[in-house]
């Protein structure tokens, strides 16, 4: 039996600072949104996907949203997100070259509105993420006896972060899974991250993400959430270039206590994914 080619989906694949994405436009996919979960462990799975930290739909929002559009955001292991900062430039990036939002617009999300801004010149988006809050400092959560305190605030999505003076030398694969299910974050867990300040405007970051379960390239709620508690603690100024694990820069803003985010949103290549093969309908 031949392969059907006409059961198959167009795709674009992104990368923000290292964090990937397979991203489907809805408005002509038309997947339903309780599939959306089965589509983002499909298609997301390394070597029998496509291969993405996650996954999500750009469709027309209804008009009493009051946003240019919206997006449905899923992580690699079929969880839905409330948002992710990389993800977030990516989609206004995307939408930006499909003809869906202008330079300048507001996306969406599960936590609230995002506002975005394309620097197309720079192949660069700066978002606004929501406004952080559940604020927790000096929290015990004993991982090592140099990693024994951590602090938290919720960024988009939770996220916990320790400063060490050496983040290389964290083993972020068991630390990280420590402190990601740890019970003071109980039920929902969080998103852990290492964060070393170099200075008063530079940061080293390396974040274990909640969903993916690993240690990813980039995070920018992480980098979002880390800054502002630096600053909170008086360790950094209210803007801080963070270079993440992936080697890339995130320049990261948190005056007056709001969240800018700016860096690279890349479509590094499109195509079509055999909905057969993958299993799915």
């Amino acid at each position: 039996m031949g392969i059907d080619f006409s059961a198959a989906v167009h795709f674009f694949k992104m990368q923000g600072s290292g964090n990937d994405f397979v991203v489907i436009d809805n408005r002509t996919a038309k997947v339903a949104v309780d599939d959306m979960a089965d589509w983002a462990k499909s298609l997301c799975r390394r070597a029998f996907g496509i291969a993405a930290d996650g996954l999500f739909f750009l469709e027309e929002a209804p008009e009493r949203d009051d946003v240019d559009f919206r997006w449905h955001f899923y992580n690699a292991d079929g969880s839905r997100a409330e948002m992710c900062g990389n993800g977030s430039r990516c989609a206004a990036r995307l939408a930006y070259e499909l003809g869906m939002a202008p330079v300048e617009h507001s996306i969406g999300t599960d936590a609230g509105v995002v506002r975005a801004k394309v620097l197309p010149e720079l192949g660069q988006v700066k978002v606004q993420l929501t406004d952080p809050f559940d604020e927790r400092l000096n929290i015990e959560v004993g991982l090592s006896d140099d990693l024994n305190i951590c602090h938290f605030v919720n960024s988009g999505v939770p996220h916990a972060v320790v400063f060490t003076d050496d983040v290389e030398e964290v083993d972020i694969s068991a630390m990280g899974s420590k402190l990601r299910f740890h019970e003071e974050f109980a039920p929902a867990g969080t998103n852990a991250n290492f964060a070393q300040v170099v200075d008063k405007e530079h940061m080293l970051l390396r974040t274990y993400e909640r969903g993916v379960e690993d240690e990813t390239y980039a995070c920018g709620t992480g980098a979002c959430a880390s800054v502002f508690l630096a600053h909170r603690l008086g360790l950094t100024g209210p803007v801080v270039e963070v270079t993440t694990s992936g080697g890339e820069k995130l320049v990261v803003d948190v005056t007056d206590g709001k969240l800018f985010l700016q860096g690279g949103a890349e479509i590094t290549f499109q195509g079509e994914a055999n909905l057969t093969s993958l299993g799915l309908a």
